[in-house]
């Protein structure tokens, strides 16, 4: 029974211990425990600061937060002592005393006093040069009277220091575009019965290749414009042409899944290469080698031996028709452009993928080579992209040409051509990406509007004649306005134009 009642009596005082004590009241502070949490939280966010010394107010001295205490000679502020763990002496066999073991920081008067004996620094140079230049602006305009700052921005110019600096500095800004004469419509050639879908150009300057949706590729006279001769041979829409400068052969391709080597002496075909599964949209010859690359919608591009027509590489990767394919001498030696909306470089040899570009949003239809320097461009209906050769490397949007590019041309003076389906050709500033000039041309008469297109452009090889295929059957050949002048047109150029996109 005595065991019974104890028990009861214990649970009795663990039920009034529960009930009456008050839980929102705080914990009383344990000393030991407080000490400790300060430790840890001296360690983890005061470290880098615990070997410096401690001023206690009204005594002479200072301590160390590890227990070092050093005296401060009589006549010194001790708010400008500074020791440090690791004190040097002042020579080698010199030992520390208690004057050497205290860093001093100098007086106000002497750092003015220093201040003024040093160099002007790089910031006051840099606004005292801006000053001067803008000042000479002033001079040749006219102005010389504005030349010179007010006495505010002088003091502000002497100021220095990171709120001067950052007053000053100036807002990147894009070069100014190089100019370029005008272009306009030259000759307007006639013929084909279909809408005109590729050219080619001789390498003697002296005839230019155009294929056809007639199914017919046709040879005109450069210089006058009139037909030498027509070839026939495929069973559908001729999408290129291209013509060897090694040898006196024309290679064509269609969407019949035909590519035909032509031998211009007989003007008959000599050679088929068979291999692709859908239409071919696109060929190119390599310039060194006797190889010829093809595009086709069966989302492949292969290498052919001219000679021997094997095929030698099927380059696959593309998801969607390969639309557009250039070659070069310089690795990487093939470039393709897809509607999967990528652009591959490949490694000839390996006949294997290089790298792949996704920037593109839209696809991929037309693909050209600097013929300067080591870059190259792509056209989208997003917008036309430049790209730095061999990794593909981007450089910069040419945003404006709001349709869907098929075809871009570029020459060695950096005027860079698109050419849209809505039948706007756009003219560029390589360098810098500025819009200089904008043709819409009138279509042919009997011809819808909507026959507006422009499918294929191309220089010429002495980069004074642009000629372009279009969809209201005709060749439109335009060259440079002789007589205009940058008087006449200046370039309506302003910085924020030219801003480029980074993506």
């Amino acid at each position: 029974m005595l065991g019974w009642q104890s028990i009861e009596k214990n649970n009795n005082k663990w039920t009034h211990d529960m009930f009456v004590s008050d839980h929102a009241k705080s914990i009383s502070l344990d000393d030991e425990s407080h000490k400790i949490k300060m430790d840890v939280k001296l360690k983890t966010e005061y470290g880098a600061v615990l070997h410096m010394p401690v001023l206690k107010e009204g005594k002479d001295r200072v301590s160390h937060p590890g227990g070092l205490h050093i005296c401060v000679p009589p006549g010194d502020d001790p708010d400008y002592l500074i020791t440090g763990t690791h004190a040097y002496p002042s020579g080698p066999g010199v030992a520390l005393t208690a004057d050497t073991k205290l860093h001093r920081n100098p007086s106000e008067g002497g750092i003015h006093s220093m201040a003024l004996a040093l160099p002007p620094s790089q910031a006051r140079q840099d606004v005292s040069r801006t000053a001067a230049s803008v000042g000479d602006i002033h001079h040749h305009a006219g102005g010389a009277g504005r030349s010179h700052p007010p006495s505010s921005a002088l003091s502000l110019m002497e100021g220095g220091g990171t709120r001067n600096s950052s007053l000053m500095r100036k807002a990147p800004t894009m070069p100014k575009p190089q100019w370029h004469p005008p272009w306009k419509l030259f000759r307007v050639i006639s013929g084909h019965l279909g809408w005109v879908r590729s050219i080619a150009v001789e390498p003697g300057n002296q005839w230019f290749v155009t294929g056809s949706a007639d199914r017919t590729i046709k040879i005109w006279d450069l210089a006058s414009g009139k037909l030498k001769l027509s070839l026939t041979g495929h069973i559908s829409t001729v999408r290129g042409v291209a013509v060897s400068t090694r040898s006196p052969y024309l290679f064509s391709c269609g969407e019949d899944k035909q590519v035909k080597c032509w031998d211009l002496e007989y003007n008959k075909v000599i050679r088929h290469y068979h291999g692709h599964l859908s239409a071919v949209y696109d060929l190119d010859l390599h310039p060194t080698i006797d190889v010829l690359v093809t595009c086709s919608r069966d989302a492949t591009a292969r290498v052919w031996d001219i000679r021997t027509k094997a095929n030698v590489h099927t380059l696959t990767g593309h998801t969607n028709t390969v639309a557009t394919v250039r070659c070069q001498a310089a690795e990487p030696q093939i470039i393709t452009g897809s509607h999967d909306s990528t652009i591959r470089l490949w490694d000839l040899i390996a006949g294997k993928t290089r790298a792949t570009l996704t920037n593109h949003k839209k696809s991929v239809r037309t693909v050209v080579l600097h013929p300067r320097q080591y870059t190259f461009a792509s056209g989208s209906a997003d917008n036309i992209k430049q790209w730095m050769f061999p990794d593909g490397n981007f450089i910069q949007n040419l945003s404006g040409h709001n349709a869907i590019i098929n075809t871009l041309a570029v020459n060695s003076d950096g005027v860079l051509v698109s050419g849209a389906d809505n039948g706007t050709i756009h003219m560029w500033d390589w360098r810098t990406g500025y819009n200089f000039q904008r043709i819409h041309a009138a279509v042919q008469p009997g011809s819808l509007d909507s026959e507006s297109g422009i499918f294929a452009c191309m220089f010429d090889n002495s980069e004074s004649r642009l000629i372009t295929a279009e969809a209201d059957k005709t060749i439109k050949v335009y060259k440079e306005d002789d007589t205009a002048t940058e008087e006449s047109h200046p370039v309506n150029w302003k910085p924020e134009i030219l801003k480029r996109k980074r993506f």
